[in-house]
This record gives C-alpha cells, sequence and structure tokens, in this order.
C-alpha cells in the first residue's frame, strides 16, 4: 500500500491527539471549514467565560490584560511581525475588508486579482467597482494551475493600484507562489493583499519574505482556534496609506470636538467591543502552534495531504480536482455520477466530515472550470494514515456503488 508518511516520525501525533477529544468521536476532514480545536483553546475560552460570570465583562477584561496583550505577540510571530501590527479582527473577510475598503481608490484604478481569488473579496471588489470606478484585473493562470507570474509582471508593468491574492485556495490544494508575487508588487511599487485564511496553521509564513503590505486571517481554520476570531497584519506602508473604514474610540481619539488622530498602531483596525474569550482563544491557539513548531506541522500536514490525493487519484471514478505546482492538506475530489452534496451526505452518515466547495464561492476558478460543486477533504496534522485508509475506503465503496 502507498504510503507516503511513515507510521512513525518525530512528530507527537499521541499527545496531539490526545489533546484533541473530538477525534475519537469523528474522521475529521473538513479543516479548511473549521477544524478541532485543542483543550487549550476550549478551556481558555470557558474560563474566561465562566470568569465574566463570575465578576462581569469589564472586570474580567481588566483581569486579563497581561494576557490579552500577549496574544498580538504571540500572533505576530506566527507571520513575522510584531504585535504593534496586529489587529484582532472577527473574521479573516472582515479583516480583509478593513484593510481593502481603507485604501484610497480613485476613478480607473486597476486591481489584478487571480483565479483562486475568493468569492467575498470579488464581491467586495465589485462594490468597489460601483463605488470608484475601479477595474479588476483577472491574471489567468500558468500550466500548473498557480497564478501566472509573467502575466502578472505584464500587467503590473501596465500599472495598478493594489493586488490581490488568495495564497492557498479555498477550492483545492492550490498554493499560489505568494512571494514570488509580493517580489513582483514589490519592484512594481504595487499595494499587495495577501489573503492568507487557509495559509496560517498551514504553512510557514513570514511578511518579510513575502513582502505584503496586509495580510489577513481567521482563527478557526489550520490554527485551531474558535470561531468569530481572526487576525489582520498591518505593514509599514500599510499603515502610512489605509484609512480604516469603520473607526470608534478604540481606533481613534479626540484631539479636539472637530478633530481625531487614529492610534498609531494596527489596533486603528479593530472595534472596542470584541469577543475578548475568543481573543484568549487565539492567543491560546497560537502557543499550542507555536510550541508544536510550525516547520513540523507543516511537513506533515502536507505529506498527509499528498498521501490522500494519491489513494484517490488511485480509485476508479474519482477524479482529484486540485491544481499547482505546489499543494497543501487541502483535496478536492468528485465521483462519477455522484453529486458533490450527496457525498458529504452519506460520509457523514458514517461520522466522516467533509464539505462540499460550490462554484458560487470561487467563481474564477470552479466555474471557469464548469464545476459546480467538488467534495473538499481536508486534513490537519493530528489527523492519521488509519483515517486515510478509512477515508478511501469510504470513498472506494461509493465509487463502486
Amino acid at each position: 500500500m502507498l504510503r507516503l508518511v511513515p507510521d512513525t516520525d518525530d512528530f507527537p501525533i499521541d499527545r496531539v491527539r490526545a489533546d484533541t477529544p473530538g477525534v475519537m468521536d469523528v474522521l475529521h476532514f473538513n479543516n479548511a471549514g473549521s477544524a478541532l480545536p485543542p483543550n487549550v483553546v476550549v478551556e481558555t475560552v470557558v474560563d474566561y467565560l465562566k470568569r465574566e460570570a463570575q465578576i462581569g465583562g469589564y472586570e474580567a477584561a481588566a483581569e486579563a490584560v497581561e494576557s490579552l496583550a500577549a496574544t498580538y505577540d504571540s500572533l505576530a510571530r506566527l507571520v513575522g511581525g510584531t504585535g504593534d501590527q496586529i489587529a484582532v479582527i472577527e473574521n479573516a473577510t472582515r479583516a480583509w475588508d478593513m484593510a481593502v475598503y481603507g485604501f484610497p481608490f480613485k476613478e480607473g484604478d486597476r486591481v489584478i486579482t487571480a483565479r483562486s481569488e475568493y468569492g467575498s473579496n470579488l464581491l467586495a471588489f465589485l462594490q468597489l467597482q460601483k463605488r470608484f470606478g475601479i477595474e479588476i484585473v483577472l491574471v489567468e493562470d500558468d500550466k500548473d494551475g498557480q497564478i501566472d507570474l509573467e502575466a502578472l509582471d505584464t500587467e503590473l508593468e501596465r500599472g495598478a493600484a493594489m493586488m490581490s491574492l488568495a495564497h492557498i485556495a479555498t477550492s483545492g490544494g492550490l498554493i499560489n507562489p505568494a512571494a514570488e508575487v509580493g517580489r513582483q508588487c514589490r519592484d512594481h511599487g504595487v499595494f499587495y493583499v495577501l489573503d492568507a485564511c487557509q495559509s496560517v496553521g498551514q504553512v510557514h509564513l513570514d511578511v518579510s519574505e513575502l513582502h505584503c503590505d496586509v495580510l489577513s486571517t481567521t482563527g478557526r481554520k489550520y490554527l485551531r482556534g474558535p470561531r468569530g476570531t481572526g487576525f489582520l497584519w498591518v505593514g509599514e506602508r500599510a499603515m502610512e496609506i489605509l484609512e480604516p473604514p469603520l473607526i470608534d474610540q478604540h481606533a481613534a481619539v479626540f484631539t479636539a470636538d472637530d478633530a481625531y488622530e487614529l492610534v498609531p498602531n494596527a489596533k486603528r483596525f479593530e472595534n472596542w467591543e470584541r469577543y475578548f474569550a475568543g481573543q484568549l482563544g487565539l492567543g491560546a491557539a497560537a502557543d499550542y502552534l507555536l510550541d508544536l513548531g510550525i516547520d513540523a506541522t507543516t511537513s506533515r500536514l502536507q505529506s498527509l495531504g499528498a498521501e490522500l490525493r494519491a489513494r484517490l487519484e488511485a480509485i476508479d471514478g474519482v477524479t482529484v480536482r486540485d491544481k499547482g505546482k505546489h499543494r497543501g492538506g487541502i483535496v478536492t475530489f468528485t465521483i462519477d455520477d455522484v453529486a458533490a452534496t450527496d457525498v458529504k451526505t452519506r460520509l457523514a452518515n458514517d461520522r466522516i466530515h467533509t464539505s462540499v466547495s460550490v462554484a458560487e464561492t470561487s467563481r474564477y476558478d470552479l466555474g471557469a472550470r464548469d464545476l459546480n460543486e467538488v467534495v473538499r477533504a481536508s486534513v490537519h496534522y493530528y489527523n492519521t494514515i488509519d483515517e486515510i485508509d478509512r477515508f478511501e475506503s469510504a470513498v472506494g465503496h461509493l465509487a463502486r456503488a
């Protein structure tokens, strides 16, 4: 039997699975949707909520002020930034919005994007097109299915205000060459927005290597944090260029009755009222990942993804739909004559969790390939070969039925 992942290695899989009680109940291959959190995340959130119930919300926040502040440094370490460059925001889409809607667009500005762009981001650009008359420019994929760097360079040479890239596509295993895109944007002076919603926790990230101006992500996916959490990293140039589209007395201070100044760090993109328990849980998730080591988790996760992809490719009637020269832990596929939604439902009946990616969320990608929907099976570092064996058997049964 093909095995790309060794049965035993230096990764502390037994400890990780003991920290993740959900693996005893379900086979969870829906990590690109929302991963199973480790015990420390759950306990951190619950303990804080209990403290709020005991002494009050404001009082609990005041008591936890040092822990809340430490979250920023932990999140910054994940992407190679500093704590004052981090804004804790309720999800990746809103974090992305706070940056993009804060950009000083003018009529005729060209915004470049790729086929991997997420549907919500495209909707935002369409709205900005109505407001400001921006032009949305689509760069095609290369022969491997990632953004074509030569075509991108041509478009950047023509001039652009912004480049927006989804680092890892929601609709498949594709890992775009984000650092190469960043170098091109830097050389052409183009503002670079990196959607790292599926990246943080899945691959190694360093903003100094990525050359992005802002980076947005969520907590619930590969970081294994609580739902309703995310963050925005804001670079030096972005701090100078962007005006947050929404502000309050946390983001800005009055300097007169009719004047204000933004706070001098990324907290200008936050709200005063936010999910404090979730913020602490997000920090706990970051610390858990940092303790394991992102290089170790990335290596295991990508190996598991490659193993699953190879297993599915070997099943008659199953077509793997992933693109890209480099691929991660997200594996998408279809089964001949079986709707993706039916596959998901029938697997769920066996306590196997997957999700379905539809053309609406990735119109430039799935829609262009005439794929209305695909099954998305996304592994995490806490998954095992035994689980892949079970998944392969279940999918094979559906393909033969």
